[in-house]
């Protein structure tokens, strides 16, 4: 008779751990395609807009402050100064208003298409000297020393809760009057990315604005 080996003892190789930084990365990842998802599916960006925004009303005024944004990349109105354009042109018609304060980088742009839309020329001041929001609260501010009257300020929805503290902390009182911009473009899940992206610079913009003493 053969005689029977002995059976081989098993041996367990122990699983080496994943590397710490591995494990962070996987989670980081994970935590961004939720964030996506969200994003993309949920009316998750319109609420954040919404909050910025406060309520949209349509207030009626003897002046109207068009806060103009950047221009595009062309040098050409960028669709958030083409939203409050068109917004500025509805209100002039509707609202009461005897004069119109541009002011922002993108004036110039905007106060052709205005006057081509029927606006006296004689009724629109161009301020394009300012280029960030507290600059055009500063210059308004002293514009508005001559120009007696109710006062109604228009932007983006996005951006009326920073102005509207700017304007405020320089003694402006204005009404506002939000345009929907973010609210409008997040109705198609394909720009809902881009709109929280500009949420999030916007939020930036804000913090900044509060570690100043700006709003």
């Amino acid at each position: 008779m053969s005689e029977s080996r002995p059976a081989q003892p098993v041996i367990h190789r122990a699983t080496k751990p994943l590397p710490r930084v591995v494990r962070v990365v996987e989670r980081l990842l994970a935590l961004l395609g939720l964030v996506l998802l969200l994003v993309l599916t949920t009316p998750l960006v319109s609420w954040w807009a919404r909050a910025y925004a406060g309520p949209i009303e349509q207030p009626k005024g003897d002046v109207l402050i068009l806060l103009s944004a950047a221009n595009d990349d062309n040098g050409g109105i960028s669709f958030s100064s083409y939203c409050r354009a068109r917004q500025a042109i509805y209100a002039w018609q509707n609202g009461g208003f005897s004069r119109i304060i541009i002011s922002g980088g993108g004036g110039p742009g905007i106060f052709d298409y205005l006057i081509s839309n029927g606006i006296p020329p004689s009724v629109i001041v161009d301020d394009s000297r300012s280029y960030s929001t507290r600059e055009s609260g500063v210059e308004v501010a002293h514009l508005l020393q001559n120009i007696p009257g109710k006062r109604v300020l228009l932007t983006s929805d996005y951006h009326m809760f920073r102005a509207m503290r700017v304007f405020r902390k320089l003694g402006v009182d204005a009404a506002p009057m939000a345009v929907p911009d973010i609210l409008q473009g997040t109705e198609y899940w394909q720009n809902r990315f881009e709109a929280c992206m500009s949420m999030l610079l916007e939020s930036t913009k804000i913090a900044y604005y509060a570690r100043r003493g700006w709003i």
